[in-house]
Parts: structure tokens; C-alpha cells; sequence
């Protein structure tokens, strides 16, 4: 299975993924899936940043999505695509959103140096059945047992 973005050029996302982009929204990463294992009934997909820990004190959970059923996000699908069936982002975590505000792409925003962010999707044999605002702890506990295949896409964004 590979996974890859047309929203990252020479190892970096472009600005309009997160705070120096243009847009008073967070515009989501494109997103394409190639070569799912036989037997792919959905995927799941978690983009974090592990470079976070040191400031905030966890991982930053930027977007999650499960039961995705296609094999392409285009730019804004967490704002413009109302199928997806998207978690909370760390906003939530933190108390700096609502459970339901926070329940979208949370734009990259990298606070003391450039962070490396790492998408991973998960090629799945069932659905997870789990509603909109889930926690990632939850997709995890979902997923287990029922993994085909996993793409891993890693890209920095600028401080």
C-alpha cells in the first residue's frame, strides 16, 4: 500500500496546510491511496506530530478519520467532504475546542522549530462503526485485529 500528497513539495507541506496559510480556516491535506491489500474494506487515517511532546507534553493529534471508504481527500475534505466520520484533534485534548469543533483537520502550527508530521493510513478489514468526535485511543482499540496493511507519508512544516 502507498500513500503520498500533492500538498507536499521538496519534504515540506505547503504553507496553505497550516498557520501561514491564506485561509481563516484550516484547509485538510490532499491525501491519495494506491494498491490496498485484498480484502480492504475501509481505511483509517491519523496525522500527528511527535515533535509536539516536548512543548505541549503529548503527541498532537492533527486529523483522524475512520471507515473512509474512497481513496482520495482533495484539499478542504475535512470542511467540505460531510461523509467523512472525523475524531477530535488535540484542540479537544488540551480544552481549546469543543468536542464538536475540535471533531475536523486541525492546521499544522509547528511553535519552536520546524515538526515533522507523519500521516498514517491504515487499510482495514471491517468497519469500525465509531460516530463523529471520536477519541484516537478509540480508533486504536477499534482497529486491532483488523489491520491489512499500513502507509506511512512523513513531511515537515515550517516554523
Amino acid at each position: 500500500m502507498k500513500v503520498s500528497s500533492s500538498g507536499i513539495k521538496n519534504g515540506y507541506y505547503l504553507d496553505k496546510y497550516g498557520k501561514y496559510g491564506s485561509s481563516k480556516e484550516d484547509v485538510s491535506i490532499p491525501v491519495e491511496i494506491e494498491d490496498a491489500p485484498k480484502g480492504t474494506i475501509c481505511f483509517a487515517l491519523i496525522l500527528d506530530d511527535a515533535d509536539a511532546i516536548p512543548v505541549c507534553g503529548q503527541t498532537f493529534i492533527h486529523w483522524t478519520i475512520a471507515d473512509f471508504k474512497g481513496t482520495r481527500l482533495t484539499d478542504n475534505s475535512s470542511l467540505t467532504d460531510k461523509s467523512l466520520i472525523q475524531g477530535v484533534s488535540s484542540l479537544y485534548d488540551l480544552g481549546g475546542e469543543s468536542q464538536v469543533k475540535a471533531s475536523c483537520y486541525c492546521g499544522m502550527s509547528p511553535p519552536d522549530k520546524d515538526h515533522t508530521y507523519e500521516l498514517r493510513v491504515y487499510a482495514l478489514d471491517q468497519m469500525t462503526n465509531l460516530k463523529p468526535g471520536f477519541l484516537v485511543k478509540d480508533l486504536y482499540q477499534k482497529m486491532e485485529g483488523h489491520i491489512l496493511g499500513m502507509a506511512t507519508l512523513r513531511a515537515k512544516y515550517r516554523k
